[in-house]
């Protein structure tokens, strides 16, 4: 019997190469018509924009915003990720033009553009140049040295160059990004891969602006979901002790002790406060209280005061709780810090006994500490049995959890305190104050940068000074208050040894209290270089926002502005295109406010166009030269039309 074996017909080039087309049809359709929905889109993109905008509903400023921000984190992205590619490609090319690499420029281009695609695009875009190095080089030497190649760009390239340019322009943590990559390749396959970060973006964005889908930005966001207070009160209801202090340990790292106690230290026993009497258990709240009191130990065995045996001049109490005692044990912490000797005493009942035992005959001041929302009548016990025992103490209440209607001076009478503060750094202001000490932060000057002589040949040299760019400068003023809504807001231009103030808009209330309005000349606010706010800017070459004068320890003691009535300042960088700093485009107010982070780029974007009109203005001059040595009279630049108070 003989067996017949069938042997199968080879495939013709034609059929092969329908093969390879079949496994490739998949993704070049793909591509095809992410290509044509990239065109309609860029062909009709208002129209779109505009049924976008219908279509998130809700306030058109909401709406209008988010897909700024969009817009602006993806071409930031792809405009950095074009500067890595080509940082990547181009040393590729030459280096394997020096390797001796048949068609080096070209892998070089390859590598480049498959950067492009995240993740797997280097690998593949690698395979070509060492398959080449190994097949025309009898040895290994070619190989090893491509490898080693694009083993070091890819080195250089991920952990220098793309953190250094990258930033955070797209807010995409790093989790985000490998679960969006998976999750669009596994919808669209390799151009799935290649959108999936932009696509993640625009839905970041979404959820930042829409409160309905904020859970987006929480999940994709590369922010902290908790902040540092938030963190701290978790792991001491868990607790985690040493995870509370590590935690404090990393924010000590940009600020002090006083500075932790007033932003961090005070939040955690607000929430403690608020969650006391509603979800906390009594083993939660013990946790809290041993936790507090073992980082605050920490804090003092770390950071202690000076060790000469002095007397107390100031006793900060625990008003009713065991959170306010250890908010007294801050304060008293932070005061003998800044040199003023305080001790701390716990909370207790209000008895004879008890205001007996205080032992305050030798203390000038004691500051009473309550994280109760209604703290009136324990508050307004505590001070009379004080007054009555210790007719000379000066007393401060300080009322961390308090509603705004217990702040005004009639409460605060009622009260029977001499002063009433929200803040420990207002505090340790009162308390510095009722001792007659002086704080060595109470002012701080404004320092003078480095190569200030070049920055003063700039200023000179810009037409700033020059009496025909005043007008500018007004409308620039009139504008910047009128957008911020602020009563007050200027151009200042910092000199040698003074503060110059070219345009001045508005008017500006002494007073929170409904005390008259007053008016600041331009004249008013040329102050010494060493008293300007201003100054700051100048010297540390970037924006400045204070949002409470007189409760900041850098500029409370300040002379120049004790009596001005200013209580908010922010203050942009005029930027020339040597980058020097001639002065700024500051917003003021009687009234102490915040910034959003969107309106001081808003700010600092409007001091950038001021600086180019300037220069257009002065290209506009033809041939005369700018007057530097005549500075701008002041008399006309102010604007007398009375504007409302924002409070």
């Amino acid at each position: 019997m003989q067996r017949v074996r069938v042997e199968p017909t080879p495939p013709t080039p034609f059929h092969e190469a329908l093969k390879w087309l079949e496994a490739g049809i998949g993704p070049l359709a793909t591509a095809g018509i992410v290509l044509v929905f990239v065109f309609l889109v860029l062909l009709d993109r208002d129209d779109l924009r505009d049924r976008l905008l219908r279509l998130l509903g809700g306030s058109l400023h909401r709406s209008t915003d988010a897909m700024d921000e969009a817009g602006r984190r993806i071409s930031k992205y792809l405009t950095m990720q074009l500067v890595v590619n080509l940082t990547y490609g181009v040393p590729m090319a030459a280096g394997l033009l020096f390797i001796g690499v048949p068609g080096a420029i070209l892998w070089g281009a390859v590598a480049a553009i498959m950067r492009f695609v995240p993740y797997i695009g280097p690998m593949i875009a690698a395979v070509a140049p060492v398959a080449l190095a190994f097949a025309v080089d009898p040895g290994w030497s070619m190989v090893l040295m491509t490898v080693g190649l694009i083993l070091l760009l890819e080195l250089v390239s991920n952990n220098i160059v793309e953190p250094w340019l990258y930033g955070a322009s797209t807010g995409l943590s790093a989790i985000s990004l490998i679960t969006a990559a998976t999750f669009w390749t596994a919808l669209w396959g390799p151009m799935g891969l290649i959108m999936s970060t932009p696509l993640t973006v625009c839905l970041l964005v979404i959820g930042r602006h829409l409160p309905r889908l904020s859970f987006l930005d929480v999940l994709l966001g590369s922010q902290p979901a908790l902040d540092a207070a938030t963190r701290i009160y978790q792991r001491l209801l868990a607790g985690e002790v040493d995870a509370a202090v590590e935690v404090a340990t990393e924010q000590l790292v940009e600020a002090d002790v006083a500075a932790f106690y007033n932003t961090t230290g005070l939040a955690v026993l607000r929430m403690a406060a608020i969650d006391h009497a509603s979800v906390a258990s009594a083993e939660h709240r013990h946790r809290v209280v041993v936790g507090m009191d073992a980082l605050i130990d920490g804090l003092i065995e770390q950071h202690p005061a000076d060790a000469a045996a002095v007397p107390a001049m100031a006793i900060c109490i625990g008003g009713k709780w065991e959170i306010d005692t250890l908010s007294a044990r801050m304060l008293a912490h932070s005061l003998s810090l800044a040199g003023l000797p305080a001790a701390h005493r716990p909370s207790s009942l209000i008895t004879a006994v008890y205001i007996d035992r205080l032992d305050l005959a030798r203390v000038k001041t004691v500051c009473l500490s309550f994280f109760s929302p209604e703290p009136q009548p324990r508050a307004r016990t505590f001070c009379r049995r004080l007054r009555r025992r210790w007719p000379h103490l000066h007393i401060v209440l300080a009322l961390w959890n308090a509603p705004p209607e217990v702040l005004g001076e009639g409460a605060r009478r009622d009260l029977g305190a001499d002063a009433v503060v929200t803040s420990l750094s207002e505090a340790l202001l009162q308390l510095a104050h009722a001792l007659g000490i002086e704080l060595s932060t109470g002012y701080l000057p404004a320092p003078v940068p480095e190569f200030d002589g070049d920055r003063l040949a700039a200023l000179r040299a810009s037409g700033a000074l020059d009496l025909r760019a005043q007008p500018l400068f007004d409308t620039a003023s009139q504008r910047v208050a009128d957008i911020f809504d602020v009563p007050m807001a200027m151009v200042c231009l910092v000199d040698a040894d003074i503060q110059r103030i070219p345009a001045l808009f508005g008017l500006t209330p002494s007073g929170v209290d409904g005390e008259p309005v007053i008016t600041l000349r331009a004249e008013d606010l040329e102050i010494p270089r060493s008293l300007s706010l201003c100054g700051h800017v100048v010297a540390n070459a970037r924006t400045m926002v204070v949002p409470d004068l007189a409760r900041d320890l850098r500029f409370s003691g300040n002379p120049a502005l004790k009596e001005k009535g200013l209580r908010f300042y922010a203050g942009a960088p005029l930027r020339d295109q040597g980058g020097h700093i001639l002065g700024t485009l500051c917003i003021l107010d009687a009234q102490p406010r915040s910034l959003t982070q969107r309106e001081l780029e808003l700010l600092e974007s409007m001091a950038d166009d001021l600086m180019n009109q300037l220069r257009a203005l002065v290209l506009s001059w033809g041939d005369a030269t700018p007057m530097a040595d005549n500075p701008v009279e002041n008399s006309s630049a102010i604007v007398g039309q009375p504007i409302p108070s924002t409070g």
